[in-house]
């Protein structure tokens, strides 16, 4: 059993084929629920329901959990997420929204390194200026500790 090596046969090596990781994960598909990153709906998030061409797709909230209503958005508007639902194509509202609770999409974002990125930085935007000068005291003494440790060990060496 002869195996192709780099331009010949070779009846001795096996020919192992090496994939490498694939490229994309989040593709654009029916039920790949996505977040509002500009426009009207700014934050919120909604399920594709059909892919119309390249640029636009109808998505659906559905509109009576997230508020946004079915329409044609550009697919440059939204953010992709990880989170897939098992829906079927232009499913029903009341399809959706049993896909919807089913999965409890708002808590898996949430969880989502996405999710907690604006978390952290919805409270960062919320913090006073009094907040900010607890933060940059505490980071102060944090790093005060952490040196004096380091500092000890690298005496020991």
């Amino acid at each position: 059993n002869a195996e192709y090596m780099g331009g010949i046969l070779h009846p001795l090596v096996p020919c192992v084929a090496m994939r490498s990781a694939p490229t994309f994960d989040k593709f654009v598909q029916i039920g790949r629920v996505v977040l509002f990153n500009s426009g009207v709906h700014l934050g919120k998030l909604a399920v594709v329901v059909e892919v119309i061409d390249e640029n636009r797709v109808l998505l659906d909230g559905p509109s009576t959990l997230t508020h946004v209503p079915r329409g044609v958005y550009p697919i440059s508007s939204v953010t992709l997420t990880g989170i897939l639902l098992p829906i079927r194509r232009n499913a029903r509202v009341k399809t959706l929204e049993e896909a919807f609770k089913a999965a409890d999409v708002p808590a898996q974002f949430a969880k989502s390194t996405l999710g907690k990125k604006l978390e952290r930085k919805r409270i960062r935007a919320s913090l006073t200026d009094f907040d900010r000068f607890k933060v940059l005291v505490a980071k102060r003494q944090k790093n005060a500790v952490v040196a004096k440790e380091l500092a000890k060990l690298k005496a020991k060496k």
